[in-house]
Order: structure tokens, then C-alpha cells, then sequence
């Protein structure tokens, strides 16, 4: 890499699909899904900052500010608190604000898994020669899968052996067009990971969603500093419409570039993968975090939280203890968790 790199971590959210664990202020990405570490410090890791990262910007809500303070272990960040959610357009047209004109911003999910960080370093400095073009560049996951719930990026041309011109973006799709997309190659999976030029997005912004970035720059002109953070004014913050970075710029700008990378990725976002990725299981596939007993039982997760689960003729199926909610279901429908977290829980959390 030849330019220092701004990491922005996108840290808001309250994480449904892994409820009960994941909620309100014990989001997903402060919890150990995937390892020791929560999510939050393994992306902190990621960019340590020295020769190529700087300190790294850390978007969150306001719930979340002293968890992200105690994560930090004492490493030095600049913390932007979003007032409302207003989804990742408006929290990366709070970064691209509050950044210098040429700064380079790689702005990262705080709970993603990256199993093989020498790879994804080796994509950002392929991606900054882009970026510095002006190019708005996004890292497309290399699959494996004819995989149905992620979005997909078509590569056009190449762009000087770095990566290529976004063709186009593709929603979630059903099997078989996953499968032929796979088949046919020049795909990868949208990971909503993004390196570009401040100035670059501030552009896009401007022309493609003027009153997100206009709340953003009045938001932070009216904030309120209290040490390491910002607080963006809440009543300029609430006049952004809510969008997604893909919906408001990617999809509509002549100038995004997508660098494909094998890199161990995962969003984690159902208990199935996290089962899935799980270091550790018995001989029968089963995984605990906890005192749990398995008989004639396969392919299980149990998450205890204190409690002594015993599990008998199952198969596939989660048990997620989490105080006095207790979650059971078949891995194979890990995505309905948000019924049940609907039904429980009524107190959603600020944040992108």
C-alpha cells in the first residue's frame, strides 16, 4: 500500500437475526461468535494502526458508545455517534463529512468473520490504486456456493489488472439464477465493504442523494463533542432519508469498481453459520459454548449462557439460552429467528 488508509467501522445495529444473544445493547458484533474475541475487536485487528491504517473512525448510536469505549481496549479512535438510524448511507455520509478532501476511506461492517487477513490486505492495496483514481471501489467475496442470501456483483471491464468496472449489481437471487451465475463465472458476493477517495463519495453523494449528505454536514456542524466522540445533532441527522449506501450511490454511479477476493469471509448472520464456522465441535458435528450433553444427538449448537442443556435425538437444531429467553429451531430456519425477536423484544437501538 502507498497511501494511508482511514479505516471507517460501521457499528450500529442491533443484530435480530442472532437474537437472543444479539440485542439491544449486546449487539452481534460485541459478542464471540467466531473465536475469543468479539466481532468488533476482530475487525479492529484487521487494521492495526502503524505503516498503512491510521486510527480507525468508529460509527455507532448512542446505546452503544460504552461498549465501543471498553472494546477498545485503550486503542485510539475517533467515534461518530449516528442520533438515529438512518441506515449506511447516511453513516458513510458521515464519515466522508467529517473527512479531508483525499483521505481514503475503507469502511468495514464490524461483524463480518475474515479468516485470511493477509489476503483481504493484499485487496486493499490493489483497491487503493483505484480508489485514488476515483473510483468508488466495493470487494466482491469470490463464492463458492450457489449462495441465495447475499446480492451478487457482475464484473465488467478490467481496470489495469486490479479489479473491475462494476457491470452491474444483482439482488438476492432464487437458486437457479445463483447457480448459473456461478457457472457462468465474473461474480462475486456483495460484502458492503468499501474503500474510496472522501472527495469521490462526497461527489456521489451530492449527486445521487444531495439530502443525506446536506443532513450529515449539518449534523456534524451542529454536534457536540464529549472527548474521543462526536455526537451529530439529532433534528439535522433525522432530515436524511433512510438508505443504503448500495440503493443511494453504488448502483447508480459510472464509476464503481468491485475487487474480487477469496478471503475466509462471512457475515455470520444466522446461527446456521455460525454453527457452520465453528472451530470446535465433537464428533457429531455438535457445538456447545457451555455445559451442554448431547446423546444420539448430531449437528447441533447449543449456546448456554450459565444454564445445563442436555440434548436427546436431535438433529440440526439450535438451543440459545440467553437469561430468560430460551431460542430453539432447526439450523435450516435460522432466519425466522426474527419472528421470535419481534414478539420479544420492542426497543430498537440507534445506529446504521
Amino acid at each position: 500500500m502507498t497511501a494511508m488508509i482511514q479505516p471507517v467501522i460501521l457499528c450500529g445495529g442491533a443484530g435480530t437475526r442472532l437474537w437472543p444473544a444479539s440485542r439491544g445493547e449486546r449487539a452481534k458484533q460485541f459478542l464471540p461468535l467466531a473465536g475469543p474475541d468479539s466481532l468488533f475487536r476482530q475487525t479492529l485487528a484487521r487494521t492495526p494502526a502503524g505503516q498503512h491504517f491510521l486510527p480507525p473512525v468508529i460509527l455507532c448510536g448512542a446505546a452503544h458508545v460504552a461498549l465501543v469505549r471498553e472494546q477498545l481496549d485503550g486503542r485510539e479512535a475517533r467515534l461518530l455517534v449516528e442520533p438515529v438510524a438512518r441506515n449506511t448511507a447516511g453513516a458513510i455520509a458521515l464519515a466522508a463529512a467529517g473527512a479531508d478532501a483525499g483521505d481514503l476511506l475503507l469502511v468495514m461492517p464490524s461483524d463480518h468473520l475474515i479468516a485470511d487477513v493477509p489476503a483481504f490486505h493484499a485487496a486493499i492495496a490493489r483497491a487503493s490504486l483505484l480508489a485514488q483514481q476515483g473510483w468508488l471501489v466495493t470487494f466482491g467475496i469470490a463464492p463458492d456456493r450457489p449462495e441465495t442470501g447475499y446480492g451478487y456483483i457482475a464484473s465488467g471491464a478490467p481496470l489495469d489488472g486490479e479489479g473491475f468496472a462494476v457491470d452491474r449489481f444483482v439482488e438476492k437471487p432464487p437458486l437457479d439464477a445463483a447457480e448459473q451465475m456461478l457457472a457462468t463465472g465474473g461474480f462475486s458476493w456483495n460484502a458492503g465493504i468499501f474503500l474510496f477517495r472522501a472527495d469521490a463519495m462526497r461527489d456521489a453523494l451530492l449527486t445521487h442523494c444531495r439530502p443525506i449528505f446536506d443532513a450529515a454536514v449539518e449534523a456534524l456542524a451542529a454536534g457536540m463533542h464529549d472527548g474521543d466522540a462526536l455526537y451529530a445533532d439529532e433534528i439535522a441527522f433525522a432530515r436524511a432519508p433512510s438508505d443504503s449506501i448500495d440503493y443511494a450511490v453504488m448502483e447508480k454511479h459510472d464509476r464503481v469498481a468491485v475487487v474480487p477476493v477469496a478471503m475466509g469471509w462471512s457475515d455470520l448472520g444466522s446461527w446456521q453459520a455460525v454453527h457452520a464456522l465453528a472451530p470446535d465441535r465433537d464428533g457429531k458435528g455438535n457445538v456447545a459454548d457451555g455445559d451442554a450433553f448431547f446423546h444420539d444427538s448430531s449437528g447441533n449448537l447449543v449456546r448456554a449462557d450459565g444454564k445445563r442443556v442436555s440434548v436427546v435425538g436431535m438433529e440440526d437444531v439450535a438451543v440459545i439460552v440467553d437469561g430468560d429467553d430460551i431460542l430453539v429451531l432447526p439450523l435450516a430456519r435460522a432466519q425466522d429467528v426474527r419472528e421470535a425477536a419481534k414478539a420479544r423484544d420492542r426497543s430498537p437501538v440507534s445506529g446504521n
